[in-house]
């Protein structure tokens, strides 16, 4: 449902000027958006220039994700029903040999959507999708328009609402399906698996079981999803998708699984957790498809380098931050970046988050109302950013490019 956002004219540039040179030269720029953990407001800043920033206000707390290559910032706000869109102000244009990079002042767009909680967003082959975990449908959005400003979902139904996702891969549209068997009060609604539909939500394929699906990444050819029983890969086939169950071995922690992935976009692999202590790197083609690493605390968060496609970084309950290496399935350069953050409590409690800006990592501190920045060569601290309130939820936008 398509809703006006009041909070369009609630941009406040905090410092005037851009900074921004017009003329041709090679440039590198990175913004970094934060949602508060307790009102509603997204704070942004470029990292060159962290003191000129620009303020949203939302309707609720967000999880933010970068979406339209970057053009555009969603903010979901599962609690209050609403998915607002921030156009970033960053574009990179491919030219081949080069692209082209497009710096302008963030700007929110005026429409936003409205719907029954929604929560996971899937950003795959030029779509944006939208999953209600209680409305019984997800709303997909073009990438192109809405780096264009233009909030036109299309719905996608589903035949009981339940806390997944949908996604388009090759030809077919892919949807967890749920169990149809009744559940008491606000009991979650059992997950069956993934399914084929048309772009009407008609099935057009078998259910592939995946027992309490949850989590889904890409990487190469693949989309991975954590199931009870192992991790579920699919790849677009001729004749349809083709599914394939990894079953966790038998070596592995028991009474565990993988809920989060995450794809590396320049090797085919996936990096997920596995237990609050630990996390696997998967290959989805190749055995063994499993390689555990056991970590000293508990995890905090973890991310993916988009420069280094072999390297992750993960932070741990004491405050360490940790490099992963993915071909050795191996921790290394430990350091400590904030203090200790507990995972005892609610899962929602205000805990860092880590995103990769270039060379930098940029971790939320919420107890010291700061953004550090980590230089992930070394792991020096190179800088912080005091944002007001308690800093949580984190997406960083940008790269390298020509100006003109």
């Amino acid at each position: 449902m398509l809703r006006q956002f009041a909070g369009a004219s609630a941009l406040t540039l905090i410092l005037a000027g851009t900074g921004i040179a017009h003329d041709h030269k090679d440039d590198t720029v990175y913004r970094v958006f934060v949602g508060d953990h307790e009102k509603g407001q997204i704070t942004a800043f470029d990292l060159s220039k962290p003191a000129h920033r620009w303020t949203f206000q939302t309707t609720g707390q967000v999880k933010l994700y970068p979406v339209a290559g970057g053009a555009v910032v969603a903010a979901v706000q599962s609690e209050a029903d609403t998915v607002q869109f921030i156009r970033s102000g960053i574009s990179l244009h491919d030219h081949g040999d080069h692209q082209d990079l497009e710096v302008k002042e963030p700007a929110a767009i005026d429409l936003h959507l409205s719907g029954p909680r929604p929560f996971h967003l899937v950003a795959h082959d030029s779509k944006v999708v939208l999953n209600y975990d209680k409305g019984s449908y997800a709303e997909i959005l073009d990438s192109a328009a809405l780096a264009a400003g233009k909030v036109e979902p299309v719905k996608f139904p589903q035949a009981r609402a339940h806390h997944g996702f949908v996604t388009p891969l090759g030809k077919s549209w892919l949807s967890t399906v749920a169990s149809d068997e009744p559940v008491e009060g606000d009991a979650s609604v059992p997950r069956l698996g993934l399914q084929a539909f048309d772009a009407k939500g008609n099935p057009t394929g078998n259910l592939a079981t995946c027992t309490a699906i949850h989590g889904e990444a890409f990487s190469g050819a693949y989309l991975a999803a954590g199931c009870k029983e192992g991790v579920l890969t699919v790849k677009a086939g001729d004749q349809g998708p083709e599914y394939r169950l990894l079953p966790y071995p038998e070596d592995l922690p028991k009474d565990v699984t993988t809920g989060t992935l995450l794809g590396s976009s320049g090797m085919q692999i996936f990096l997920g957790n596995f237990g609050p202590k630990g996390l696997v790197v998967i290959d989805p083609e190749e055995a063994p498809h499993y390689r555990y690493i056991d970590l000293p605390f508990r995890r905090v968060d973890f991310a993916l380098d988009p420069a280094s496609p072999a390297t992750g970084y993960v932070l741990t309950e004491d405050g360490s931050l940790h490099r992963v290496n993915l071909l050795d399935a191996a921790l290394s350069d430990s350091t400590k970046v904030t203090a200790p953050y507990s995972m005892d409590g609610h899962w929602n409690d205000p805990r860092p988050r880590i995103a990769v800006a270039g060379d930098e990592i940029v971790l939320s501190d919420p107890n010291a109302g700061l953004i550090r920045r980590i230089s992930t060569k070394d792991f020096s601290e190179v800088g912080t950013v005091p944002v007001e309130g308690r800093p949580y939820n984190i997406a960083v936008v940008g790269g390298s490019g020509v100006t003109h």
